[in-house]
Protein backbone atom coordinates (compact mmCIF):
# COMPACT_ATOMS: atom_id res chain seq x y z
CA UNK A 1 0.00 0.00 0.00
CA UNK A 2 1.40 3.32 -1.01
CA UNK A 3 1.88 5.70 1.90
CA UNK A 4 -0.08 8.95 1.45
CA UNK A 5 1.84 12.15 0.94
CA UNK A 6 0.26 15.38 2.25
CA UNK A 7 0.34 18.33 -0.14
CA UNK A 8 -0.88 20.97 2.32
CA UNK A 9 -2.08 21.31 5.90
CA UNK A 10 -3.98 23.88 7.93
CA UNK A 11 -5.36 24.11 11.46
CA UNK A 12 -8.52 25.90 12.59
CA UNK A 13 -10.73 25.48 15.66
CA UNK A 14 -14.04 23.70 15.21
CA UNK A 15 -16.78 26.35 15.28
CA UNK A 16 -19.01 26.15 18.35
CA UNK A 17 -21.92 25.78 18.17
CA UNK A 18 -21.36 24.34 14.72
CA UNK A 19 -24.82 23.58 13.37
CA UNK A 20 -25.09 26.75 11.27
CA UNK A 21 -21.43 27.41 10.52
CA UNK A 22 -19.66 24.07 10.04
CA UNK A 23 -20.18 23.77 6.26
CA UNK A 24 -18.97 27.34 5.72
CA UNK A 25 -15.90 26.73 7.88
CA UNK A 26 -15.08 23.52 5.97
CA UNK A 27 -15.44 25.37 2.66
CA UNK A 28 -13.02 28.06 3.83
CA UNK A 29 -10.38 25.59 4.97
CA UNK A 30 -10.69 23.59 1.73
CA UNK A 31 -10.08 26.80 -0.24
CA UNK A 32 -7.06 27.54 1.94
CA UNK A 33 -5.64 24.05 1.35
CA UNK A 34 -6.20 24.29 -2.40
CA UNK A 35 -4.44 27.64 -2.54
CA UNK A 36 -1.46 26.27 -0.60
CA UNK A 37 -1.28 23.21 -2.86
CA UNK A 38 -1.65 25.25 -6.03
CA UNK A 39 -4.85 23.45 -7.00
CA UNK A 40 -8.41 24.44 -7.90
CA UNK A 41 -11.91 23.33 -6.92
CA UNK A 42 -12.25 21.63 -10.30
CA UNK A 43 -9.50 19.19 -9.28
CA UNK A 44 -11.31 18.03 -6.14
CA UNK A 45 -12.84 14.59 -6.67
CA UNK A 46 -14.32 14.29 -3.19
CA UNK A 47 -13.88 15.12 0.46
CA UNK A 48 -13.37 12.90 3.50
CA UNK A 49 -14.11 14.23 6.97
CA UNK A 50 -13.21 12.78 10.35
CA UNK A 51 -15.92 13.92 12.79
CA UNK A 52 -16.00 13.92 16.58
CA UNK A 53 -18.78 12.59 18.79
CA UNK A 54 -21.27 9.87 17.93
CA UNK A 55 -21.26 9.46 14.15
CA UNK A 56 -23.58 7.56 11.81
CA UNK A 57 -21.12 7.03 8.97
CA UNK A 58 -23.62 5.35 6.65
CA UNK A 59 -26.07 8.27 6.77
CA UNK A 60 -23.40 10.96 7.09
CA UNK A 61 -24.85 12.35 10.32
CA UNK A 62 -23.18 13.73 13.43
CA UNK A 63 -25.54 12.05 15.89
CA UNK A 64 -24.34 13.82 19.03
CA UNK A 65 -21.37 15.76 20.35
CA UNK A 66 -21.38 17.36 23.77
CA UNK A 67 -18.11 19.15 23.00
CA UNK A 68 -19.11 20.52 19.58
CA UNK A 69 -22.71 21.25 20.55
CA UNK A 70 -24.64 19.39 17.86
CA UNK A 71 -27.27 16.66 17.65
CA UNK A 72 -28.43 14.86 14.47
CA UNK A 73 -26.47 17.26 12.26
CA UNK A 74 -26.50 16.18 8.55
CA UNK A 75 -22.82 16.97 8.08
CA UNK A 76 -22.33 15.07 4.85
CA UNK A 77 -25.23 16.78 3.08
CA UNK A 78 -24.40 20.25 4.40
CA UNK A 79 -20.77 20.06 3.27
CA UNK A 80 -21.67 18.39 -0.04
CA UNK A 81 -24.11 21.18 -0.84
CA UNK A 82 -21.52 23.80 0.11
CA UNK A 83 -18.67 22.34 -1.98
CA UNK A 84 -20.51 20.53 -4.76
CA UNK A 85 -18.43 17.34 -4.46
CA UNK A 86 -19.09 13.89 -2.95
CA UNK A 87 -18.46 13.81 0.80
CA UNK A 88 -17.83 10.89 3.15
CA UNK A 89 -17.64 11.25 6.91
CA UNK A 90 -16.19 8.95 9.53
CA UNK A 91 -15.78 8.98 13.29
CA UNK A 92 -12.52 10.76 14.08
CA UNK A 93 -11.09 8.05 16.34
CA UNK A 94 -12.20 5.13 14.15
CA UNK A 95 -10.60 6.98 11.25
CA UNK A 96 -7.42 7.25 13.33
CA UNK A 97 -7.49 3.52 14.00
CA UNK A 98 -7.98 2.82 10.29
CA UNK A 99 -4.88 4.89 9.56
CA UNK A 100 -2.84 3.14 12.26
CA UNK A 101 -3.99 -0.28 11.03
CA UNK A 102 -2.96 0.55 7.48
CA UNK A 103 0.15 2.66 7.93
CA UNK A 104 1.14 2.85 11.60
CA UNK A 105 1.46 1.17 14.98
CA UNK A 106 -1.37 -1.33 14.41
CA UNK A 107 -0.22 -2.44 10.93
CA UNK A 108 -0.53 -6.21 10.74
CA UNK A 109 -2.50 -6.48 13.99
CA UNK A 110 -5.82 -8.34 14.18
CA UNK A 111 -6.92 -6.71 17.43
CA UNK A 112 -6.31 -3.12 18.55
CA UNK A 113 -7.62 -0.42 20.87
CA UNK A 114 -7.06 3.17 19.75
CA UNK A 115 -7.46 5.74 22.53
CA UNK A 116 -7.52 9.48 21.87
CA UNK A 117 -7.16 11.92 24.78
CA UNK A 118 -7.81 15.61 24.23
CA UNK A 119 -10.80 17.87 24.88
CA UNK A 120 -12.60 14.57 25.52
CA UNK A 121 -11.67 10.89 25.60
CA UNK A 122 -12.71 8.50 22.84
CA UNK A 123 -11.75 5.04 21.71
CA UNK A 124 -11.99 2.76 18.71
CA UNK A 125 -11.81 -1.02 18.58
CA UNK A 126 -10.59 -3.49 15.98
CA UNK A 127 -11.39 -7.13 16.76
CA UNK A 128 -10.49 -10.01 14.44
CA UNK A 129 -9.39 -7.48 11.84
CA UNK A 130 -12.77 -5.69 11.82
CA UNK A 131 -13.49 -2.22 13.13
CA UNK A 132 -16.41 -2.30 15.55
CA UNK A 133 -19.00 0.37 14.76
CA UNK A 134 -22.39 -0.56 16.30
CA UNK A 135 -24.17 2.31 14.49
CA UNK A 136 -21.59 4.75 15.79
CA UNK A 137 -21.88 3.87 19.47
CA UNK A 138 -18.95 1.46 19.85
CA UNK A 139 -15.73 2.55 21.50
CA UNK A 140 -17.09 5.46 23.56
CA UNK A 141 -14.59 4.74 26.32
CA UNK A 142 -14.76 8.32 27.54
CA UNK A 143 -18.23 7.69 28.90
CA UNK A 144 -17.40 4.58 30.89
CA UNK A 145 -18.17 5.43 34.53
CA UNK A 146 -14.97 5.07 36.54
CA UNK A 147 -16.12 6.97 39.66
CA UNK A 148 -19.86 6.98 40.47
CA UNK A 149 -19.27 9.90 42.87
CA UNK A 150 -17.08 11.81 40.44
CA UNK A 151 -17.68 15.07 38.57
CA UNK A 152 -20.55 15.69 36.17
CA UNK A 153 -19.61 14.96 32.54
CA UNK A 154 -20.66 16.99 29.51
CA UNK A 155 -22.91 14.07 28.53
CA UNK A 156 -24.90 14.53 31.74
CA UNK A 157 -23.51 11.44 33.47
CA UNK A 158 -21.42 11.44 36.63
CA UNK A 159 -17.90 10.11 36.97
CA UNK A 160 -17.25 9.37 33.30
CA UNK A 161 -13.63 8.79 32.28
CA UNK A 162 -13.78 11.95 30.14
CA UNK A 163 -14.74 14.05 33.16
CA UNK A 164 -11.62 12.90 35.03
CA UNK A 165 -8.88 12.02 32.54
CA UNK A 166 -9.35 14.21 29.46
CA UNK A 167 -6.90 17.05 28.95
CA UNK A 168 -9.62 19.60 29.65
CA UNK A 169 -10.66 17.76 32.84
CA UNK A 170 -7.10 17.61 34.15
CA UNK A 171 -6.63 21.36 33.78
CA UNK A 172 -10.08 22.11 35.18
CA UNK A 173 -9.64 19.83 38.21
CA UNK A 174 -6.30 21.36 39.14
CA UNK A 175 -7.73 24.87 38.81
CA UNK A 176 -10.74 24.00 40.98
CA UNK A 177 -8.56 22.49 43.70
CA UNK A 178 -5.88 25.19 43.81
CA UNK A 179 -7.40 28.34 42.37
CA UNK A 180 -4.50 28.48 39.90
CA UNK A 181 -5.68 28.57 36.29
CA UNK A 182 -3.77 26.21 34.00
CA UNK A 183 -4.27 23.48 31.39
CA UNK A 184 -3.16 19.85 31.17
CA UNK A 185 0.25 20.80 29.77
CA UNK A 186 0.71 23.14 32.71
CA UNK A 187 -0.29 20.38 35.14
CA UNK A 188 2.28 18.06 33.53
CA UNK A 189 4.99 20.69 34.05
CA UNK A 190 3.93 21.08 37.68
CA UNK A 191 4.12 17.31 38.15
CA UNK A 192 7.70 17.38 36.90
CA UNK A 193 8.40 20.21 39.32
CA UNK A 194 7.10 18.15 42.26
CA UNK A 195 3.80 19.99 42.88
CA UNK A 196 1.78 17.69 45.18
CA UNK A 197 -1.64 18.94 44.02
CA UNK A 198 -0.67 18.38 40.40
CA UNK A 199 0.62 14.90 41.21
CA UNK A 200 -2.70 13.97 42.83
CA UNK A 201 -4.71 15.22 39.83
CA UNK A 202 -2.42 13.42 37.40
CA UNK A 203 -2.48 10.19 39.39
CA UNK A 204 -6.26 10.28 39.51
CA UNK A 205 -6.40 10.66 35.73
CA UNK A 206 -3.93 7.82 35.16
CA UNK A 207 -5.81 5.48 37.50
CA UNK A 208 -9.10 6.28 35.78
CA UNK A 209 -7.56 5.59 32.37
CA UNK A 210 -6.04 2.32 33.58
CA UNK A 211 -9.40 1.18 34.96
CA UNK A 212 -11.26 1.90 31.72
CA UNK A 213 -8.59 0.39 29.48
CA UNK A 214 -8.41 -2.75 31.62
CA UNK A 215 -12.17 -3.17 31.30
CA UNK A 216 -12.03 -2.70 27.51
CA UNK A 217 -9.20 -5.22 27.15
CA UNK A 218 -10.96 -7.76 29.35
CA UNK A 219 -14.27 -7.49 27.49
CA UNK A 220 -12.93 -7.42 23.93
CA UNK A 221 -9.63 -9.31 24.15
CA UNK A 222 -7.64 -6.62 22.31
CA UNK A 223 -3.92 -6.59 23.06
Amino acid sequence: IREPHPLASAVRPTPHPAADTLAEAVGEIVDELLQTAGATRAQVAGLGMAVLGLVDEARGIGVYSANAGWRDLPIRDLVRDRLGVPVAIGHDVRTGLRAEARFGAAAGARHALFLAIGTGVAGALMVDGRLIDADGYAGELGHVIVDPLGPICGCGGRGCLEAIASASAIGRTYTERTGIATDAAGVAELVRAGDLAAERVWQGAVEALASAVAAAVTITGVD
